[in-house]
C-alpha cells in the first residue's frame, strides 16, 4: 500500500521523512491543511499514530505557535470550545475528516501481531511482591482512566508512588525513579475507559524501557489487546536484558 503521512510540526519524528511515499509537515490546529493534502494523494482511509505533548500546548506562547486556519477556527466556535477533552476534540477531527471521504480507521488494523497478549510476555519473571501489586494496583488505575486523568500509576508494596496525569507515562516514570530509589516497583497502564481503537491506544516501546530500566522499575503490566507493544521483539528483548518482567493483564 502507498503510505501518505501528514506530520504534526513539532510532534512528529523528522525520520518519517524518509519512511513513507509522500510527506507534508502541516500545523497541529490546521486541519483544512491535512484534509487538503490528504485528498490530494487520494487518501479515503487514515489512522491517528503518536500524541501531541499537552505540555506544548499550555505554553506561554502558545497561540503564536498555533495559528488555527479558517476550517479549524469554525470547528472551534461551533463544537469544540462546548467540550475541550481531548476525547471528544479527537471525535470532532473523525468527524470533520469523514465529511471529505478521509475515514479513521482502527489503527491496529495492520499491526495486530503487536497487540499485548496475555500472560507472562518475557522470560523474566514477575516476583510474588509485584503480582499482588498488579493485583492491588488495576482496579485504581481503571477508576484513574474512567475519571480521565491518566492512563498509568506506579505501585510498590500496595503503595501507589505515582499517578499519570498531564506530563504522560514516561514523565511519570522518571518522577517515579527519583521518589523511589530501591527500584523493583510495578507500572500499571491500561487503556482508556472509553477507549476508541482509531485514536486511542496505550503504546509501550523500547524508549519507555529504557527509561523503566533507568528508573529501577521491576515489572510492567498491560491490558489485554488494547495495547501496542511497538517493535514486539525488541521490546521484550530489552526489558529480559534490563530483568524487567512485562505481564498482558487481563
Amino acid at each position: 500500500m502507498r503510505v501518505v503521512c501528514a506530520g504534526l510540526s513539532g510532534s512528529a519524528w523528522d525520520d518519517l521523512v524518509g519512511e513513507v511515499d509522500s510527506f507534508k509537515w502541516v500545523g497541529v490546529v490546521r486541519l483544512g491543511e491535512w484534509i487538503r493534502f490528504l485528498k490530494r494523494n487520494g487518501v479515503t482511509e487514515a489512522i491517528m499514530v503518536g500524541r501531541v505533548t499537552k505540555t506544548k500546548m499550555y505554553s506561554r506562547w502558545r497561540y503564536l505557535r498555533y495559528i488555527p486556519d479558517l476550517r479549524t477556527a469554525k470547528l472551534w466556535f461551533t463544537e469544540i470550545r462546548k467540550d475541550k477533552r481531548p476525547r471528544a476534540m479527537l471525535n470532532t477531527i473523525a468527524r470533520e475528516l469523514a465529511r471529505e471521504g478521509i475515514i479513521l480507521i482502527d489503527s491496529t488494523k495492520y499491526t495486530q501481531d503487536q497487540l499485548v497478549t496475555p500472560g507472562v510476555l518475557t522470560q523474566r519473571q514477575p516476583t510474588p511482591q509485584q503480582l499482588e501489586d498488579s493485583k492491588f494496583g488495576w482496579p485504581l488505575c481503571k477508576k484513574v482512566s474512567e475519571m480521565d486523568i491518566g492512563q498509568s500509576i506506579a505501585v510498590l508494596a500496595k503503595d501507589v508512588i505515582a499517578v499519570e496525569a498531564l506530563e504522560g507515562t514516561n514523565a511519570m516514570i522518571t518522577r517515579v525513579g527519583e521518589l523511589c530509589k530501591a527500584g523493583g516497583w510495578t507500572l500499571i497502564k491500561v487503556a482508556n475507559a472509553e477507549q476508541d481503537m482509531r485514536m486511542d491506544v496505550p503504546t509501550i516501546g523500547v524508549k519507555t524501557i529504557e527509561k523503566l530500566a533507568q528508573a529501577k522499575a521491576g515489572c510492567v503490566v498491560l491490558e489485554v489487546g488494547k495495547t501496542v507493544l511497538l517493535e514486539r521483539e525488541k521490546v521484550l528483548a530489552l526489558a529480559d536484558r534490563h530483568k524487567i518482567a512485562v505481564v498482558g493483564f487481563e
